[in-house]
């Protein structure tokens, strides 16, 4: 088993405890809240600055640029919720850009997995008719109105929590657990 050292320890300890929080939360509301991501994201700062001195700051800002602003950007177009983009926001200032970007990748897969996995369940229990009806958007059934927050949480195959969770800890074992470290 590798050795870690205290830093390591602690921000595992934290991630992981944030990200499984996270997640349960978003699967229980469909929301994140604030007062879960704005203490971790200073947390997150102080960790940095403890540990890794101006060298972790400054991938902890690479890292927030990096999470944030890529979940910011498909909240802005419709694509994620605001409490998703600040999840990441506070978890990448605990990870640096490097793993911020990797726990971006896995979470897309696992999304992409789970949501066809979602997908093929649906349409071999009720069918092709109704998992359309229930997962796509039509205006005709708002008589041309533009779809409202509430419909789009609705139709919303799968939090965004429970994967980030999931890609976070197997980057952490990657990273911190592989054998040779």
């Amino acid at each position: 088993m590798p050795h870690l050292e205290l830093s390591e320890i602690l921000m595992m300890v934290c991630v992981a405890a944030f990200t499984a929080f996270a997640a349960v939360i978003d699967l229980r509301t469909k929301k994140i809240p604030n007062k879960l991501t704005l203490p971790l994201f200073v947390l997150g700062l102080a960790y940095q600055a403890g540990f890794h001195g101006l060298g972790g700051l400054a991938d902890a800002g690479k890292g927030f640029l990096l999470g944030f602003g890529t979940l910011f950007v498909l909240w802005l177009i419709g694509g994620g919720g605001g409490g998703d983009a600040k999840l990441m926001g506070a978890l990448s200032v605990w990870l640096g850009w490097r793993w911020t970007f990797w726990v971006l990748v896995l979470s897309t897969l696992f999304v992409l997995v789970g949501t066809l996995a979602v997908m093929v369940y649906s349409v071999i229990a009720k069918g092709a008719y109704k998992t359309k009806n229930k997962y796509i958007y039509s205006s005709d059934k708002n008589k041309g109105q533009p779809e409202t927050i509430a419909q789009r949480q609705k139709r919303r195959i799968m939090t965004y929590a429970l994967p980030v969770a999931l890609a976070t800890w197997v980057v952490l074992l990657w990273v911190h657990l592989k054998p040779g470290v």
